[in-house]
């Protein structure tokens, strides 16, 4: 009998109070069970807090891109910032690794600092830790990444390759562009993170299913067709069967209540992406009770990386 367990990841966790609130709100629904929490946050905090209160499972969000550094000694004359002083950016990151422009001693001190700091917030380590904007698969960083994992024995992580990405027509020219990328940079991934222990869910999903992109019918598909594809691998001789085995999927997502500024952001403000309706529209979607049923229908069990 097949048994899927479904990871449904809140991201930006600490980003405001009102991201926080919209994420909470999510998992007292059973909409969301797993939150990624973004240490360098105005409210990560608050959002320690919370998941305590709630005992939400938490990992961590590492951020390289955005807002400021945790590190005391990076804040000032580091390769990490642009003349502004804070982080590059989403794409300012990737032209400024492209370039050759980046220390990764500086790179590895920030993760460590995020991940100790992770660990006082919230009083242990992160059971997973992912990477906002997706910096954790680019190429040098992933190996540092890698390494940080492995040394503070963080076992899970994400990888983002979603099946079924390339049949998406609904999503621009540009975004799709960034994606692919995206994409690319995950599959040569796979093997620095297997080459040091990491694991990951069997199944991502949550490129094609963001913001206004989400709908219960396109969660609902995005999942029975990735689990129709890897159900139609064929397992080595050494694995059970697709069909006798536990799937298991994570599926991110960024619901809240969007940002007011000047509250929120890690250090700049909140962005676009913060103070958009689409975050409350996936808050929206995600708890509607047909997609509940669903997974009911189904026997998708919600779970967290700490259940696999």
């Amino acid at each position: 009998m097949l048994q899927v367990k479904l990871i449904v990841t809140g991201d930006d966790f600490g980003y405001c109070p009102r991201r926080n609130q919209g994420i909470v709100d999510c998992f007292l629904a059973g909409a969301v069970s797993n939150v990624s929490l973004l240490v360098n946050g105005s409210a990560a905090a608050d959002a320690a807090e919370l998941a305590r209160r709630y005992n939400i499972p938490i990992g961590l969000h590492a951020n390289l891109s955005e807002g400021s550094p945790v590190c005391e000694v990076l804040k000032t004359n580091s390769s990490l910032l642009n003349q502004d002083g804070f982080f590059h950016g989403k794409m300012g990151f990737r032209t400024a690794l492209s370039k050759g422009l980046l220390n990764m001693s500086e790179v590895k001190q920030e993760l460590k600092a995020q991940v100790e700091l992770f660990h006082e917030l919230t009083g242990h380590l992160p059971p997973h830790m992912d990477g906002h904007q997706h910096v954790h698969v680019l190429p040098e960083v992933r190996h540092i990444f890698a390494e940080v994992l492995e040394e503070y024995g963080i076992k899970y992580t994400r990888v983002p390759i979603e099946p079924g990405l390339h049949k998406c027509d609904w999503i621009p020219p540009s975004l799709m562009e960034f994606y692919l990328g995206v994409e690319e940079d995950s599959f040569n991934t796979v093997d620095v993170f297997t080459s040091h222990g990491i694991r990951w869910p069997d199944i991502y999903i949550g490129l094609t299913t963001m913001g206004k992109n989400m709908s219960v019918s396109n969660i609902r598909s995005a999942i029975d067709s990735a689990i129709t594809e890897f159900m139609s691998k064929a397992p080595s001789p050494t694995e059970p069967t697709p069909q006798s085995r536990t799937i298991t999927i994570e599926l991110m997502v960024h619901p809240g209540y969007p940002s007011v500024p000047p509250v929120g952001g890690c250090g700049e403000g909140p962005d676009d992406f913060s103070q958009s309706w689409e975050r409350l529209h996936e808050l929206q979607t995600l708890t509607n009770p047909e997609l509940q049923s669903h997974y009911k229908t189904r026997s998708i069990q919600l779970c967290s990386f700490k259940d696999l």
